[in-house]
């Protein structure tokens, strides 16, 4: 919506437009040309702008300086909120390596820097004052505190009366207090913020910076937002940040790639602390922008089998602008759809009744998924574009779970070295020298490139190497590369079933056992099942899965998982269950450095194939189902690598199927970890299960 006409007051200390409590909805923004490293074009603006209102982003806060003048009247003209920065920050006079030692802080108290401090805050609320979207100024950005500051704070009271003032630094000096409006902190924990809070607050709180996006990141977000809602003086936040800072630049051989700190021989320098933007340096969109859009609506869609609650949780705009489009899915695959037009006013909500065909005859899982479109195009999206989406998901039982048998015949052939089953059109054999299955030949094609193996680690996120994971938890490291197979026991030999278990113990710890069982059925099938005995006094798991590699041809992939973008247990609800197709090197994220990406939850089915659609399916229960990673690179390919240029040629497809990895975090990235519900314990038993079938 547009501005417009602007009016503040403190009500009960919130801020408020017009009488009604604003949450802020934003990202901090840079302006940056990562082709040129200079400011942004035009072109750039417009791209930018459109991307934050198509993902339901209302306000930007100016890191750390005033922008282009373009940019305030695109803001006015799309209806952006902005806090305004003036251009200023002294961080490394007060603040080493995170330590706070202000005594050489500037400008603190000093008299020599106000004319300079102060000209610059003259300078940007007289060029800027005009501009409707300005609902803030700042004092700047981690200055420390002083009478300087307080002074700037004064001037822009006193000069503009109708905009509060912000500045964060106060945190560390309850001296000066009262040179922001607004209680504004960074990073701060959702519990802190909630102490806060809970602690008869004298100021609504807002976090100028929060969520750090540095490389895979942006987990737990959900933490933040909920607390829109359960806080009358919560005002949401900024997330860190809009862009990645990475610069063009020319590889040795000539080829173009983004370029970090250190790439242009500076020292000092942060490395890739420059890449924490949700949308890539080459203006891009990047996966993690998935979970921003969902947790940033406005529009709640909550349905249910009879229909959907909408929760209109804009200030002034009902959903006459929208189309509800809702539809029924059976496994995946739509079986009806329809189109209502609904009116909610503004800050109501209303429970609008869905007709859908009856599910009653046909076992399995179904999904309701309802969308807000809109109507029309608009400045900012084509018609049809979605702001909002809900889904509801359900199984019919099936009431006569008996399962025909299964045609065919198996044979075992048990040798000294390798235990063959042979059925029709298929052989699976079993190494006891390379204690794994080996090979699974369908029709002569050979699935399997390099043996499954038990995985305990992911190639560590920017986030993981904040927090020392390599350190605390690299004995997993170790034990994926270092397991050791004690024992190979064909459990049941049936003719139309033979299982085999394989036991491995582990480097991390002699007590750590994990079993891998593979019962092959006589139509071809394989089910895997691995499990995972805890054991306490060790550290957390990245991850508990099962890797191994096919030939390079079987890149494209089918899926019936949460998606369509990479997902983790800790940044999921954006995602949407669904039937996606990508290739495999789709899933190799553009996080500068390379690390884990391309995950999926809640997989219940992924095809693997090759361009004549042959290959294999892997498929588990709805009500179990597994995570899967499938890649042209290993977790230790990524993990050796600086730059995604080093990466090696494509060789092969590796997929993992993971019964749990934790979350990627994202409160800050050097040194918050991953909330504790989202880690794996070690004490804890661990069991997941899927089927390879041919295609």
């Amino acid at each position: 919506q547009k501005i417009g006409f602007r009016k503040f007051e403190m009500v009960n200390k919130v801020m408020h437009l017009n009488g009604k409590r604003i949450v802020f909805k934003g990202v901090n923004r840079h302006e940056f040309n990562a082709r040129t490293g200079r400011a942004i074009s035009r072109e750039d603006m417009l791209w930018d702008i459109r991307t934050l209102k198509q993902n339901n982003m209302n306000a930007v806060r100016t890191s750390h300086y005033p922008n282009q003048t373009l940019w305030y009247e695109l803001c006015d003209e799309y209806g952006i909120y902005v806090i305004d920065e003036m251009n200023l920050e002294t961080h490394g006079s007060w603040q080493k390596l995170g330590a706070v030692e202000p005594s050489w802080n500037i400008p603190a108290n000093l008299p020599e820097w106000q004319d300079i401090v102060m000209d610059r805050a003259i300078s940007m609320l007289e060029r800027d004052k005009n501009h409707a979207s300005i609902l803030i100024w700042s004092c700047g950005n981690e200055s420390y505190a002083g009478e300087v500051l307080r002074n700037v704070a004064n001037y822009f009271r006193s000069t503009d009366p109708s905009r509060l003032v912000h500045y964060e630094g106060v945190f560390h000096n309850r001296t000066y207090d009262d040179t922001s409006d607004m209680e504004s902190r960074m990073y701060a924990k959702p519990a802190d913020i909630e102490q806060y809070l809970n602690d008869n607050p004298q100021k609504p709180y807002i976090s100028c910076e929060y969520m750090h996006a540095m490389g895979n990141s942006v987990g737990g977000m959900h933490k933040y937002t909920e607390l829109e809602n359960k806080y009358e003086l919560y005002q949401g936040g900024f997330i860190w940040d809009y862009i990645d800072q990475a610069v063009m630049k020319k590889d040795r051989y000539g080829r173009e790639y983004l370029a970090i700190g250190g790439d242009f021989d500076d020292r000092p320098t942060d490395y890739g602390f420059c890449t924490d933007g949700i949308v890539y340096a080459d203006r891009k969109v990047s996966p993690k922008m998935q979970e921003v859009k969902f947790l940033y609506q406005n529009l709640k869609l909550i349905p249910d089998t009879k229909g959907v609650t909408i929760r209109n949780e804009n200030l002034f705009e009902g959903t006459g602008d929208y189309e509800l489009v809702y539809s029924l899915l059976h496994e995946g695959q739509e079986i009806a759809r329809n189109v209502s037009h609904v009116d909610v006013a503004a800050q109501t909500e209303a429970y609008i009744p869905l007709t859908f065909p009856s599910t009653d005859e046909k076992p399995g899982e179904y999904v309701i998924h309802t969308a807000l479109v809109l109507k029309e195009a608009t400045l900012w999206a084509k018609a049809g574009h979605e702001v909002a989406f809900g889904q509801h998901i359900f199984i019919v039982e099936d009431p006569n779970p008996l399962k025909a048998p299964i045609a065919g015949a198996l044979r075992v052939v048990h040798g000294d070295v390798n235990i063959g089953v042979h059925g029709t059109d298929f052989t699976i054999m079993f190494s006891k020298g390379a204690g794994s299955l080996t090979s699974l030949r369908y029709a002569g094609r050979e699935m399997i490139a390099t043996p499954p193996a038990p995985l305990f680690w992911r190639a560590t996120t920017d986030n993981d190497r904040g927090t020392a994971l390599g350190f605390e938890a690299g004995g997993w490291f170790a034990a994926s590369l270092t397991r050791k197979c004690v024992d190979i026991e064909v459990t049941e030999e049936q003719t139309d079933r033979v299982t085999i278990t394989f036991r491995y113990t582990l480097s991390i710890h002699a007590d750590v056992q994990v079993t891998v069982t593979y019962t092959v059925l006589a139509d071809g099938s394989l089910n895997v099942k691995s499990t995972y005995e805890g054991v306490s006094g060790l550290p957390n798991l990245p991850i508990f899965a099962l890797s191994f590699k096919v030939p390079a041809d079987y890149r494209h992939l089918d899926w019936y998982a949460m998606g369509p973008e990479e997902n983790y247990i800790d940044r999921a609800l954006g995602a949407r269950l669904g039937v996606f197709r990508n290739e495999a090197a789709d899933n190799v994220s553009g996080y500068v450095v390379p690390q884990e990406s391309g995950n999926r939850t809640g997989v219940r089915r992924v095809d693997i194939t090759d361009d004549s659609q042959r290959g294999i399916r892997i498929t588990a229960p709805a009500t179990a189902p597994v995570e899967c990673n499938i890649s042209p690179y290993t977790a230790f390919e990524l993990e050796s690598a600086g730059h995604l240029y080093e990466l090696p040629n494509v060789y092969y497809t590796v997929v993992t199927v993971a019964g749990k990895q934790m979350g990627v975090g994202g409160d800050d990235s050097w040194g918050a970890p991953v909330h504790e519900e989202y880690q794996i314990p070690a004490d804890q038993k661990l069991e997941f299960e899927f089927t390879v079938q041919r295609i």
